[in-house]
């Protein structure tokens, strides 16, 4: 059912990405949080709020237009079933979807699933929740608290 990740000639291998689908049989529950042959739901690793998901195709592409039909299709499915697992496990108000695939290392297409905590205030909102992505590995959310929100987000997957 795993794809293989699949490359363009010439580009940089280093896939963060990738690398966790190879060896997805063995990985964390963070990073199988549910899947399917064409998306895989992740916790994002660098992050300072349990609970920031990363919906991410099982092949390796770059941009959203490199999206076949298969995965175009069922990606707004994803969105809503992960919004709606969110909002049963966390209890936040409000799922934002972002996609930019912009960092080294973190090239291959992904969409971030963040969700909106009630009684945030106006500065922790919108763009401003980015924030708390790519903080200093001593905010970061504990592998174990991420696993543990992993496992109940996959039940209310199923």
């Amino acid at each position: 059912m795993a794809p293989a990740p699949l490359r363009s000639t010439g580009e940089d291998l280093s896939c963060y990405t990738c690398d966790q689908e190879v060896a997805l049989a063995t990985a964390p529950p963070r990073e199988r949080i549910a899947y399917d042959g064409h998306w895989r739901v992740a916790h994002v690793i660098t992050s300072s709020l349990p609970g920031w998901l990363v919906l991410i195709p099982r092949r390796h592409v770059v941009t959203v237009a490199e999206l076949t039909d298969g995965e175009a299709a069922s990606l707004g499915t994803w969105q809503v079933r992960v919004s709606r697992a969110l909002h049963e496990v966390v209890g936040c108000e409000k799922t934002y979807v972002a996609q930019f695939a912009e960092a080294a290392g973190f090239g291959h297409v992904h969409f971030h699933l963040i969700p909106r905590m009630p009684g945030w205030a106006a500065g922790e909102r919108g763009p401003q929740v980015f924030r708390r992505l790519g903080v200093a590995a001593a905010d970061h959310v504990p592998e174990a608290e991420m696993d543990r929100l992993s496992s109940r987000l996959a039940a209310a997957l199923v």
